[in-house]
């Protein structure tokens, strides 16, 4: 039985708390066994004085000294009708030193004498009072020494502590039987089970079921079962998402190719010798590059990381004019959108065109979405500003705002979407695009007036030495 074990520490703990307890009952015991020897004392010499008082004779010095020497006393006085009588007496060793009266002694001082007998080691003559059994006179006086006291006090305290410490092991065996009966036991099936569950954590064959007859090891079962079934959720959500997104990969690799093949025929759209044709291929052309681009972001997307900015400067107002035209044409001609921008034409931004595109494009569509959604007109507002440490971007509407649970799981992936069949993708791209720059996406505020984001981009973007020759365009 080790001490770092919780079976080696409650046995040894059970030992030391009687032990203790023991200690506490050993001294009152002790006042106790010196009560009744000294009475013990006092009733052998009033049978030795009532036998010499039975003969009305003097006894030989002889027979005399035998009694007393029975008694274990050097003389014996008794009171009888008020009368003081020294009934049998030998030579006594020393002067009397002090002197005990037994009617009149309460706990408290028994307890203190017989703590005071056992630290007084000299062999001392005291005077012990008391009242004589069956009222055979008033008082009986004993003289006798202390020596043959204290060494019976001695015996009987080793006595008594050697069946302390019996008893304290015995009880401290039955306890830690019972302790592994009913604690150990089932704490140790908790620990198989952990074991077992870390082992496959996605088989929810291994998930505990709380049987614990003890309620705080139910509880601690009960909040285990939680733990594992949310554990074993979120494994098997993320393998969903992980064939997810492998089919995302492969399904944007081959739709790259499809949309690479209609780049090359859309720029010969530009050769074609109708005016409107020649004005729509650019916006056709751009809108496939962006196509393109975003199967390639998302092929990297796939491999858990976004290709590195790549930085140049731009006007802002432009890009968030193409952003309100494509979204402009997506949008529900019923439900009477309106998109406002605030830049000012000459604010220019250094940042990777494509991918604030894409962020702006994002937060633009959602927004459209949300009043969409509702059957009510709406306003979507793109503005923009600078300072001395960075650009920001505001995009607000007057949309219904977003519920509790949307904003509490906004930017993470799978989980953040309001908007039935959504992916909840776009928000995660977003902000990941935002961090790429060195900035960040905030939700400002969401309520029934509306949402609005605010993107923060700082000036001193650290340019990778590849990215320079592009940056100092």
């Amino acid at each position: 039985m080790r001490l770092n074990t919780i079976t080696g520490r409650f046995a040894a703990l059970t030992i030391i708390f009687v032990m203790l307890a023991e200690l506490f009952i050993l001294l009152p015991a002790l006042a106790s066994f010196r009560l009744d020897y000294l009475e013990s004392r006092l009733e052998r010499a009033q049978i030795a004085s009532l036998a010499l008082l039975a003969t009305d004779e003097s006894l030989a010095s002889d027979l005399e000294s035998e009694l007393l020497q029975n008694a274990g006393v050097f003389n014996v006085v008794l009171r009888r009708n008020d009368i003081r009588q020294l009934v049998l007496s030998s030579p006594i060793p020393g002067p009397v030193a002090q002197t005990y009266d037994l009617r009149e002694d309460g706990v408290p001082q028994t307890i203190g004498d017989a703590l005071g007998t056992l630290l007084n080691r000299r062999n001392e003559v005291i005077r012990v009072i008391g009242s004589p059994v069956n009222q055979a006179g008033q008082l009986i006086e004993i003289t006798m020494e202390t020596a043959p006291l204290r060494t019976a006090m001695i015996d009987y305290g080793i006595r008594l502590l050697l069946l302390s410490a019996a008893f304290s092991i015995l009880t401290a065996v039955l306890l830690n039987l019972a302790v592994q009966r009913m604690v150990l036991v089932p704490i140790r099936r908790v620990i198989s089970h952990m074991v077992s569950y870390a082992q496959a954590p996605e088989d929810p064959r291994h998930i505990i079921t709380p049987d614990a007859r003890l309620v705080e090891l139910r509880d601690a079962e009960t909040a285990m079962e939680s733990m594992q079934k949310t554990v074993t959720s979120s494994l098997k959500q993320r393998e969903r998402m992980a064939q997810l997104g492998e089919a995302v990969a492969k399904i944007s690799h081959d739709l790259r190719n499809i949309l690479t093949t209609a780049q090359i025929f859309a720029d010969r759209l530009e050769d074609s010798g109708d005016p409107k044709v020649r004005r729509a291929a650019p916006k056709l052309v751009n809108s496939i590059s962006r196509a393109v681009n975003l199967c390639e972001t998302t092929l990297a997307f796939g491999k858990a990381e976004e290709p590195a900015p790549t930085l140049s400067r731009f006007p802002l107002a432009q890009l968030a004019a193409e952003v309100i035209e494509a979204e402009s044409l997506a949008s529900d001609a019923a439900a009477k959108v309106e998109f406002l921008t605030d830049i000012p034409p000459t604010l220019t931004i250094r940042a990777d065109r494509d991918q604030l595109y894409r962020v702006l494009a994002n937060l633009t569509r959602n927004a459209r979405q949300a009043i969409e959604g509702t059957g009510q007109p709406g306003t979507v507002e793109i503005g923009a500003g600078e300072t001395d440490n960075d650009w920001w971007i505001r995009v607000g509407d007057t949309g219904p705002g977003l519920p509790e649970k949307a904003r509490e799981y906004l930017f993470k992936p799978f989980s953040g979407s309001v908007r039935k069949g959504g992916t909840g993708l776009g928000l995660t791209i977003a902000a990941d695009l935002v961090r790429g720059h060195g900035g960040r996406l905030d939700l400002v505020r969401s309520d029934a007036e509306g949402s609005q984001f605010m993107i923060h981009i700082p000036r001193d973007i650290a340019i990778l030495p590849a990215q320079q020759a592009v940056a100092s365009r």
